[in-house]
């Protein structure tokens, strides 16, 4: 490829969206820069501190107990507060808390601050996808989930590089340094972000007020979305739980772990603005069914790996399915939203992530330890598959237009109905 169609190419990637996109962007850039914490906190706990490694895991689950309760409230405060007040509350918790838990001292004051810093940097995640559908227009919006995307990936796996050298230098300026960078986004975000919750009608109101937690666990084409998003989650967490442990098992070192698992951060660095541009206005059916299957299969064909480049050959596969899945189910979660309950559909979805996390480490650990990895890898391949079919089922029943990427309404009542294209809704610094 030449260099003209390369940025020909870029040009047409990231052109056509909004000043307000790239501000959100730039704040998610920024906050997974900084994020150190949650990369060497295992280290922490056990080689500074001196705690055991069930400690540490303990930490790690109510750390990952507080994302899952504040992925609901966080969905409930972005559609009563706001969008840009939820992201403001939710950031700066984080900083303070994060900073605060670089000078816990006792067991229980570190358990008690992790899971607040759990919490609160989860409860941003509804409020940044509820902006991003608000503000980005529908046929863009497979493309700027993805840009996003791109950006965590982005900066965690700069951050990864950079917390084992800040931990040798002091683990304290990690803790402060993250609660920096974070506080950094919370000021950008009040500085830069309008609020882009959409102006309701008398009518709207209403219905607005009318959407509780229940209404989404009623929707019960949305919760099977949930649930599905729930498998795929248990299947790319063995990515950080199950394949550790099993190539620590089979005699591989750490090193060897870490070698086979960057072929996951660079492949998404370098491949997930190119391949977004091939699958952004293909059939989205057929997208989750083929990322389910490969995803299944990938960790099904860890089974069969006897050395490190095996290992990340069997990461390639599984990445391609992250890249492909993740903005496509994240555009399809949108589209099955309510304009005027975002907040709380996207916190549920966010919730099914969190609560795998949680589940994984369970799940692979007794596997593992009663029947061996190779199950392990049999169960994914059939995670995988029962996945795909449950897509299949799901889009098969929805209405042409919400499987293939038009943009939703909401009719009367609250029920959406497919629409012809329309233009973003309109954002100003005075809303």
């Amino acid at each position: 490829m030449s260099v003209a169609a390369v940025r020909r190419a870029l040009s047409e990637t990231v052109s056509g969206l909004p000043r307000e996109f790239w501000w959100l962007w730039t704040s998610t850039l920024v906050n997974r820069l900084g994020a150190f914490v949650a990369t060497f906190m295992a280290l922490y706990l056990t080689l500074e501190r001196g705690y055991s490694a069930s400690y540490a895991g303990l930490v790690a689950a109510l750390y990952g107990l507080g994302g899952v309760i504040s992925s609901l409230g966080g969905g409930v405060m972005t559609d009563r507060l706001g969008r840009r007040p939820t992201l403001v509350i939710a950031q700066g918790s984080t900083a303070v808390s994060v900073a605060l838990l670089g000078f816990m001292q006792h067991p229980v004051a570190i358990a008690a601050v992790a899971c607040l810093v759990g919490a609160a940097s989860n409860a941003s995640r509804p409020a940044v996808q509820a902006m991003m559908a608000d503000i980005v227009r529908p046929e863009d919006r497979v493309r700027a989930f993805s840009l996003n995307y791109w950006a965590i990936n982005l900066g965690f796996a700069i951050s990864a590089a950079g917390a084992g050298f800040i931990a040798e230098f002091s683990y304290l300026a990690g803790f402060l340094i993250e609660g920096a960078m974070t506080a950094v986004c919370a000021v950008l975000i009040f500085i830069k972000l309008p609020e882009s919750r959409p102006e309701r009608t008398a009518k709207e109101a209403a219905a607005h007020n009318a959407v509780g937690l229940g209404t989404v666990l009623r929707d019960g084409r949305y919760m099977g979305v949930v649930g599905l998003s729930f498998l795929i989650a248990l299947i790319f967490q063995q990515g950080a739980v199950g394949l550790p442990v099993a190539m620590g098992a089979a005699g591989f070192t750490p090193a060897d772990y870490g070698m086979a698992l960057a072929v996951n951060g660079v492949l998404i660095v370098a491949l997930q603005i190119p391949i977004t541009r091939f699958i952004e206005h293909r059939d989205p059916r057929r997208l989750l069914v083929v990322s389910s299957l490969l995803a299944g299969y990938g960790f099904g064909l860890t089974a069969f790996a006897g050395s490190v480049g095996v290992f990340a050959l069997t990461v390639v596969v599984w990445t391609l399915a992250e890249i492909v899945n993740a903005p496509t189910q994240t555009g399809l979660v949108v589209r099955l939203s309510p304009v005027h309950g975002r907040g709380r559909y996207q916190g549920m979805y966010t919730m099914s992530w969190s609560v795998a996390g949680l589940i994984a480490p369970l799940m692979s650990g007794f596997v593992i330890d009663r029947w061996g990895a190779d199950l392990l890898w049999g169960l994914c391949a059939v995670l995988g598959m029962v996945t795909a079919a449950g897509y299949a089922a799901l889009m098969r029943a929805l209405p042409e237009g919400e499987a293939g990427g038009l943009p939703e309404r909401e009719a009367e009542g609250g029920v959406r109905t497919a629409a012809a294209p329309a233009p973003a809704t309109e954002v100003s610094a005075d809303q």
